[in-house]
């Protein structure tokens, strides 16, 4: 007899639609992972960790933050990035999907209502599941809409205060959100808007402190940087007020019970971001990439983004699914994204371009696209 059944059966279920997901190794050239900085395997980087070691950080922090996980280096590394970054604090998760769980199961109180983009994160939904306030969907990069959405809570008697919630680049369409209208209409109801920087952060703007930095430092914006893409290492970066910092201290449930992430890991941080500030050549170099892949896939069907993600979307899960095995058989790591992570009868090809890759691996790609698709 089978040990839970309904597992099973449920399971049996997701695999007749061919949503069965399954972990499989890396193989292959690079095009599905966010180290679009080729960071993640940097010689300074493993030169920091080296030399962290050496001089006594730990590797393991012992208990929370609030109890005797708090470490120095944890210190050092948030008044960096908040440095970096121009924010007034900045506190250091240990995952992006914790620290935006955290942002919105605590900050947002009764009586508040939280707007966000109907493709935001899983991690946002996350948060809204645990939420005080109320939440309801925009439609997506339409500012309009998150202003309407207010309005019409506004007139049916809400007096609380509205959160907003969008992705700076949306990591599975590689679109840029509307930062500057979100910021104006926050600020015209007396609003936060909270930009997730995930896949923006150390690819774009100024010393790659993401799109978003024209609007940090302002009381009324909340970041999130995760440090598992461009930063290559793990964690994530909550930039914004000191009142901000302070709360999440003493109500973040994710931030109070958890234990604090490895002190070695904030110090190969430290290390990354001094690499993404002054890596401009870096930028350019995975930019010119981009539009290279740009100008290659497109014409087989790829979204042009002017990013480095680029979605071609299939529509079906099987024929999604089949296309990516056929890649993955000739040398290219490319993976099928199919519903729930988008909606239903979008399911994709996620083209991920990064500094793992270089001008002939990605003419490689297209040949080998162009027979896959056939």
């Amino acid at each position: 007899m089978a040990a839970l059944p309904e597992l099973e059966d449920h399971l049996s279920a997701l695999a007749r639609i061919d949503r069965r997901r399954t972990l499989t190794p890396r193989a292959g050239r690079d095009f599905a992972s966010n180290d679009y900085l080729g960071l993640a395997g940097d010689p300074v980087l493993r030169a920091a960790a080296a030399e962290a070691l050496a001089r006594g950080v730990p590797i393991g922090s012992g208990g929370s933050r609030l109890l005797r996980g708090n470490h120095e280096e944890h210190e050092a590394l948030e008044t960096e990035a908040a440095r970096w970054l121009g924010a007034e604090r900045a506190l250091f998760f240990s995952s992006g999907y914790a620290a935006n769980a955290a942002l919105l199961s605590t900050l947002p109180q009764t009586g508040d209502l939280i707007v966000h983009d109907a493709l935001i994160h899983a991690s946002a939904h996350e948060g809204l599941r645990l939420a005080r306030a109320a939440g309801a969907a925009a439609a997506h990069n339409d500012a309009d809409a998150f202003d309407d959405t207010i309005l019409a809570w506004r007139r049916s008697g809400g007096t609380g205060r509205p959160w907003l919630v969008a992705e700076s680049l949306y990591s599975m369409d590689g679109d840029r959100a509307p930062l500057e209208a979100l910021a104006a209409v926050a600020a015209r109801h007396d609003g936060i808007l909270i930009i997730d920087e995930a896949h923006a952060t150390g690819v774009f703007g100024q010393a790659g402190r993401g799109l978003g930095a024209a609007l940090q430092g302002r009381p009324d914006v909340i970041t999130v940087h995760t440090c598992g893409k461009a930063l290559g290492v793990e964690g994530a970066l909550v930039c914004g007020p000191a009142v901000v910092r302070d709360f999440l201290v003493n109500r973040g449930r994710a931030f109070i019970f958890s234990t604090a992430p490895s002190p070695l890991i904030a110090s190969i941080l430290r290390a990354a971001i001094a690499l993404v500030r002054d890596g401009t050549e870096r930028r350019e170099r995975l930019h010119r990439l981009a539009a290279r892949a740009e100008a290659a896939l497109a014409p087989l069907g790829a979204v042009a983004t002017g990013s480095q993600i680029l979605p071609l979307i299939l529509g079906g899960d099987q024929a999604t699914m089949a296309a990516a095995a056929r890649l993955q058989a000739a040398g290219f790591d490319v993976r099928g994204i199919r519903p729930p992570t988008v909606p239903a009868g979008t399911a994709r090809l996620r083209l991920s371009i990064t500094l793992n890759v270089d001008e002939r691996a990605i003419d490689a790609l297209a040949d080998t696209l162009r027979e896959a698709l056939r």
